[in-house]
């Protein structure tokens, strides 16, 4: 087969592969659609009351999951019990303050911190995707609301 021919072939097999894969495994989220993602959490919060949210942020299929986009909630009080997590389920209920980042970074410390401090804004660090399932470097929208921080990130 001469370069050309395999040329088309590979062209060809990676059009078919990505038209293959599902939009959400080639689409990233925007900070701006982060951003809304945790407002309409607030929102939840405040019609529904913290428990009924933390349920519905945890519900693998509810409305608080999109793409690469999910919540995770605290209480404001910096116990760093993991309240609710989209993503991952196996940290909601456990004490994660002292969880670093891949670079060594104290992330959940930062989150906190911010909400605390200024009560809303952006924290970087380095998290699993769960699209991809690589450890990626993702930037995070905090808010504080009532007694409540939650965030939703986006990976760069």
């Amino acid at each position: 087969m001469n370069m050309i021919v395999k040329s088309i072939i590979a062209a060809t097999a990676t059009l078919m592969l990505s038209a293959s894969l599902p939009a959400s495994a080639v689409e990233k989220s925007t900070p701006e659609q982060a951003i809304a993602m945790v407002k309409k959490a607030a929102d939840y919060v405040r019609a529904n009351g913290k428990e009924k949210a933390f349920a519905e942020f945890n519900n693998p299929k509810g409305q608080f999951i999109e793409r690469d986009l999910y919540i995770f909630a605290f209480l404001a009080n910096g116990d760093g019990i993991e309240r609710a997590n989209g993503a991952n389920l196996k940290l909601v209920g456990k004490n994660v303050l002292e969880m670093r980042d891949a670079d060594g970074k104290f992330m959940i410390k930062d989150v906190l911190k911010l909400a605390d401090t200024k009560g809303s804004g952006w924290v970087d660090y380095k998290w699993p995707n769960p699209v991809t399932g690589t450890i990626d470097a993702k930037r995070t929208y905090v808010e504080k609301v009532d007694d409540v921080v939650l965030g939703c990130g986006v990976y760069k």
